[in-house]
């Protein structure tokens, strides 16, 4: 017979693996990337956690005439700095696989006996055992008779 699972150190891996979550979080509030656009006519810089810093906007970018092409080096460096920082998240929070410190809420709820999709607790069906689609209505009932 399988052995129980232990709750306690299921609780302290996850209460450690959320720790590590705030405190890299906040770790990323103090990073910045940078991106440029147009041959560095537009620059962003963006904090860590998805924050525009600053925007800087070279004055010979600016031509009253062709204001569209304006627009598309501020989406085009924009997008290049959420892009950077959304990396950097990804290595601070563990890599590409988010490694949480070796917990697997999925293989403890498993050992728990809940895991999988029916999550072991019966299934399918309404509560009290009824059928899908209203087996259980007195009316439909009545009307099959």
């Amino acid at each position: 017979m399988p052995q129980p699972p232990n709750l306690n150190k299921m609780l302290e891996q996850a209460q450690a693996m959320l720790a590590q979550q705030q405190e890299a979080q906040e770790k990323l509030k103090a990073e910045r990337v940078e991106a440029t656009a147009g041959g560095g006519m537009v620059r962003v810089v963006m904090s860590g956690d998805l924050r525009v810093e600053t925007l800087s906007i070279d004055p010979d970018a600016v031509d009253p005439e062709d204001v569209e092409m304006l627009q598309d080096m501020v989406v085009a460096a924009l997008n290049e700095a959420l892009r950077s920082a959304e990396e950097l998240q990804q290595k601070a929070m563990g890599g590409e696989g988010g490694d949480a410190g070796g917990f697997d809420p999925m293989s403890a709820l498993e050992g728990l006996g809940l895991g999988g999709l029916g999550g072991g607790l019966g299934g399918g069906g309404l509560p009290g055992g009824m059928p899908p689609g209203g087996g259980g209505n007195r009316a439909a009932r009545r009307r099959k008779r």
